[in-house]
Formats: C-alpha cells, structure tokens, sequence
C-alpha cells in the first residue's frame, strides 16, 4: 500500500477541525444575580468570576445580572459564585462573609438588608 501525504493531511485536518467544534459545544452559557452598585464592582465581579474559570464575565450594573460562558469540565457556576462572594459580592446562591464585604470601597457597599434575591 502506498502512503498518500493529501489523505493524511486532509484526514487530519479534518479531525482537528471537529474536536475543535466538539471543544467549544461543551461551553456553557448562563446568567447569575449578583449585588453591586458601580463600575468597580462591575470590574471585581467580572473578574472573579474569569479566575474562576469563566470564559467570558459580563456584569450589568442596572440588571443585577453577571452573564457567563464556561467549560463545565474546568468549573461550575457554583466555583464561579463562590469566587464572586469570597470577593465581598452577594450572589444569588452565595452570601459574602461581612469581612469581605467590609473590604469593598465605600461605593461598593450594597444595601445588603434589601436583597435582590429570591428563594425560589
């Protein structure tokens, strides 16, 4: 049997290209409540949520809501949520500890008595 180098290559190449499209299906869109009030807690939150394992962070300040994209296989929207908080941000799932809370510039501090958030 002779070697064909176009049939390797093309075999390869399209290998590739489907593991690529299968890698990037696996990533997860969703959306989280999270307590803040201004541009530094859009981008503290926004970051946190990125060390966690976020592909993409979106926190808009009127909504309330932090829009995500991650690979379930490297995090959850749990971590992502417990990150958040750890930073002083109540979440929807999470409350912040009063240190971290503390921690936040004056800006920062949300009413935290009246919460966005309902059990559902």
């Amino acid at each position: 049997m002779k070697f064909n180098f176009k049939k390797v290559t093309t075999l390869a190449i399209a290998l590739f290209a489907i593991s690529s499209i299968k890698a990037q299906s696996a990533e997860i869109t969703d959306s989280v409540l999270v307590n803040g009030n201004c541009g530094m807690c859009k981008s503290a939150i926004e970051k946190s949520a990125k060390e966690a394992g976020a592909s993409y962070a979106s926190w808009d300040k009127k909504t309330k809501v932090l829009n995500l994209k991650f690979d379930p296989a490297s995090t959850s929207q749990e971590q992502i949520e417990k990150k958040v908080a750890a930073r002083g941000y109540d979440t929807q799932n999470f409350k912040a500890t009063d240190e971290a809370y503390e921690k936040l510039s004056a800006c920062c501090h949300y009413d935290r008595k009246s919460t966005i958030f309902e059990k559902q």
